[in-house]
């Protein structure tokens, strides 16, 4: 299942940013891939710039591998109550909130890239065992519609247009 497969309705509002940041490509693999070359730019981003902020106020590199973490988790729990055909209406999330309580610049930066792993892994695994029904499924969540496949995209759109960021503004 390509994004360039995912019809007008299955995504909406600011998931769109994020469906077409993935590109048009496999989910499934896609998934995958991306994780490797993600941990690859990082590990090659020299050490001192991990706990670097571009400005006051703005996270570092780590900061942002931990919301990229944390909304991933959240993604892949809609995407669970989605596929399972649960129609309840779900809250968006405030994300400098999220930031703001973690303890990512206490965190080794292979210790940050083992937890992505494991996340993405995880959800990888969801993904390949649903359905095609249970892909195309549909549930609102930060009062938009979107698809169950639409988030797969949505989650790698998420790490590509953060990729990018450190690459404009970090390094």
């Amino acid at each position: 299942m390509n994004s360039g497969q995912l019809v007008e309705n299955e995504y909406s509002g600011g998931f769109a940013t994020y469906v077409r940041e993935a590109g048009d490509v496999n989910l499934i693999e896609e998934l995958e891939i991306s994780l490797h070359a993600f941990i690859k730019f990082v590990q090659n981003i020299p050490m001192d710039k991990f706990d670097y902020r571009y400005a006051a106020g703005k996270w570092t590199i780590k900061d942002i591998i931990q919301h990229i973490i944390d909304t991933e988790r959240i993604f892949a729990y809609r995407a669970l109550r989605f596929s399972r055909f649960d129609k309840t209406p779900l809250q968006s999330f405030e994300e400098n909130d999220y930031a703001a309580n973690t303890n990512a610049g206490g965190r080794s930066i292979q210790d940050l890239l083992t937890e992505l792993s494991a996340v993405r892994h995880a959800n990888l695994l969801f993904y390949k065992s649903l359905s095609e029904e249970q892909l195309k499924a549909i549930g609102t969540a930060s009062n938009n519609q979107i698809s169950v496949r639409a988030l797969g995209f949505v989650i790698i759109g998420h790490q590509k247009h953060h990729q990018k960021v450190f690459e404009e503004r970090y390094l």
